[in-house]
């Protein structure tokens, strides 16, 4: 798990902030209602398909199990974080809550610390 984190792209770091963000909020603002997850889980699979479509080559090469699994992810995620908010007071996608945001922002920046700190100590060992 170290090595990935030391070989990890911008990308994928940038990835990884937004699943902390929606964690993070998810705790913060979480509802029971089936119907919230339910309809989030409907909206992954006919957006997710959509997507998988939408990416898949011609020439038959097969998708990284990852990038399927983000693929059905990121619009659960979505569609859940905005039933969550919705009349909360967000701005965008931050939170009124200064304490929530410190938890967010915090959370990403802890994250973002710990990449770089693996990174430096994985190219010492390296070099």
């Amino acid at each position: 798990m170290i090595n990935y984190f030391a070989n990890i792209a911008k990308g994928k770091v940038i990835l990884w902030c937004y699943l902390i963000w929606y964690l993070v909020i998810v705790c913060f603002y979480f509802d029971s209602e089936i119907r919230i997850w339910l309809n989030s889980a409907g909206i992954s699979l006919v957006i997710g398909i959509a997507l998988i479509l939408s990416v898949s080559s011609q020439n038959g090469s097969k998708m990284e199990k990852w990038q399927v699994f983000r693929l059905f992810a990121m619009p659960f995620c979505v569609s859940s974080f905005s039933s969550l908010i919705k009349g909360q007071g967000f701005i965008f996608v931050i939170p009124p809550n200064k304490i929530e945001l410190v938890a967010v922002v915090g959370s990403c920046g802890a994250f973002i610390l710990f990449v770089f700190t693996v990174k430096k100590a994985y190219s010492r060992s390296a070099g």
